[in-house]
């Protein structure tokens, strides 16, 4: 790994660990900046371009292994991928302490009405796929993805 991914990791680490320990959420427009690191992140570890990713925020989920994997690869370094599956306790922290207070209700309803398809694979790329591509069909107005 580079020192610049490690660097970028620990960042988002840091950032996510004082947002957590001051009670702050980002706004909408921090939240997606700091998607900006992770996409930088996972493009390259997945080999998917931007034509390929760039457009999932707006529903466009190209049905490929490789974007499937990009997508798992934000949710791990999101810190909701745990023992190799979706946590749904995870997602729901990560909403409470990075999402704007507006967002939350809308986003958690969301995860809640998704929570169980991840459950019907046993292939972490698939898994995230299928949820992510739930949650912005549950509400397409409130899904933030990089």
């Amino acid at each position: 790994m580079s020192s610049i991914l490690k660097f970028n990791i620990m960042y988002l680490f840091f950032l996510f660990t004082l947002l957590a320990d001051t009670g702050y959420a980002m706004t909408r427009q921090q939240l997606k900046n700091s998607g900006k690191i992770m996409k930088k992140t996972c493009m390259p570890k997945n080999d998917v371009t931007e034509e390929e990713i760039g457009q999932i925020e707006q529903g466009k989920f190209l049905e490929q292994r490789n974007v499937m994997c990009y997508i798992a690869c934000i949710y791990t370094v999101t810190q909701v991928v745990k023992n190799n599956k979706l946590s749904y306790d995870a997602v729901i922290k990560q909403v409470d302490v990075m999402f704007p207070a507006e967002m939350r209700p809308a986003v958690k309803a969301a995860a809640e009405n998704c929570k169980d398809i991840s459950k019907t694979f046993k292939d972490i790329c698939e898994a995230s796929y299928w949820t992510a591509k739930c949650m912005y069909d549950f509400d397409p107005k409130n899904f933030v993805f990089p």
